[in-house]
């Protein structure tokens, strides 16, 4: 072997090691419907509306998210989910932060909301 091709393997190899990982798959419990949604990383209640952080190859938009409200007396429950799958080639993880107003979601901002989703820890540095 050559030097400079230890050193391309080398290079090929670190980069590599950078790619973006999609998050782990979430299993739901047996029996829920909830295998379809969108781990996660962050979800932050504002005063003017809901700020979710999710993994992002950098194409990710909020248009790629649909959600679902369902509401069973005074219980609120919201959930997202991905509609499209984020197709660009990042060299590091990454994610982004959607913000969706209460008033797209269909809701007050004083009203108690059960999210869905499950949250999983930020892989990155």
């Amino acid at each position: 072997m050559t030097r400079r091709f230890l050193m391309m393997a080398s290079v090929a190899a670190l980069l590599a090691g950078c790619a973006t990982a999609p998050p782990p798959p979430i299993l739901a419990p047996a029996g829920l419907p909830l295998a379809e949604l969108e781990p996660l990383y962050a979800a932050e209640a504002g005063r003017k509306e809901l700020t979710i952080k999710v993994a992002s190859n950098g194409c990710t938009t909020k248009a790629d998210f649909a959600f679902y409200v369902e509401r069973k007396g005074e219980a609120v429950t919201l959930a997202f989910g991905r509609k499209r799958v984020d197709g660009c080639q990042s060299l590091v993880a990454g994610h982004v932060e959607l913000a969706f107003s209460y008033a797209e979601l269909g809701l007050e901002p004083r009203d108690p909301v059960f999210l869905l989703n499950p949250l999983i820890a930020w892989p990155g540095l």
